[in-house]
């Protein structure tokens, strides 16, 4: 899992939308904390399978906060315009969490579907294929799941974290009854749908994307759930008890929400 220290809640300067970027069909944000060394392979495979699609598409990749060269790799990674014909952009977002990133990406732009994947792309980016005929289906939010029926681990993670995830999992499902993954870093959406719930999202750290699906299911969009293949990377930036504690926080305060 990507994207910078695990935030508390956003404030209403995080609500404000970036300045719009030019229209394309598809864009994917990618939430990066100190991602420069996962990030050239990374581009590199996403300009390369988008360059043989018939959309339009930009990568976006969000740097939140990193302390490496991640900014400066997606620049000599691309310069403008790489040879797939794919644009790659980077922009910052000093906010910590990877809510606050992937919120900073999606709220300013201008594509007609747009979504976020992590950097190390554990989720196959041939995903996209389902995933855009889904929406182009009518649903408003395309996600993938390492345990909708279909789905398996190609690697699994260790067991801690496979503990806490099941946890963390059982603590959402009342919040979102039907999904059974809310958490795989890889969610394509019809841009309105998912810039209107971004409007009334609170969360940034973790949790963001329980909230985020909430909203867009309050307001009457359909997520479908793409079965995948899932392979763990052991260089995930994810921290069990540093980043888990804030992320558990978070749902209890979506709940302490639907309680008031």
């Amino acid at each position: 899992m990507t994207g910078g220290p695990a935030g508390a809640t956003a404030g209403p300067r995080a609500g404000r939308r970036p300045p719009t970027r030019t229209a394309v069909d598809l864009e994917l944000i990618v939430p990066a904390f100190n991602e420069a060394g996962r990030l050239p392979e990374t581009l590199r495979a996403l300009t390369s399978f988008l360059g043989e699609q018939p959309w339009r598409s930009r990568v976006v990749v969000v740097d939140n906060g990193s302390t490496d060269d991640t900014t400066a790799v997606v620049g000599a990674a691309d310069g403008g315009l790489v040879e797939s014909g794919v644009e790659t952009v980077a922009i910052g977002c000093s906010r910590p969490g990877k809510g606050a990133a992937v919120r900073r990406g999606l709220a300013g732009s201008g594509a007609r579907f747009a979504g976020f994947v992590d950097a190390d792309l554990s989720t196959p980016v041939r995903t996209l294929i389902r995933a855009m005929a889904e929406l182009r289906d009518g649903a408003a939010a395309a996600i993938a799941s390492r345990h909708a029926p279909g789905a398996r681990f190609v690697h699994p993670q260790p067991l801690r974290r496979r503990a806490g995830g099941a946890v963390f999992r059982m603590l959402a499902r009342p919040l979102l009854p039907g999904v059974h993954d809310t958490q795989c870093g890889f969610k394509i959406f019809e841009r309105r749908a998912v810039q209107d719930a971004l409007a009334r999202c609170r969360v940034s750290g973790f949790a963001f994307d329980v909230e985020l699906l909430r909203r867009i299911r309050q307001a009457g969009g359909r997520i479908v759930e793409v079965p995948v293949e899932w392979t763990d990377d052991t260089r995930s930036t994810f921290r069990p008890l540093h980043d888990g504690v804030p992320a558990f926080t978070d749902l209890l305060r979506l709940y302490r929400a639907d309680a008031r």
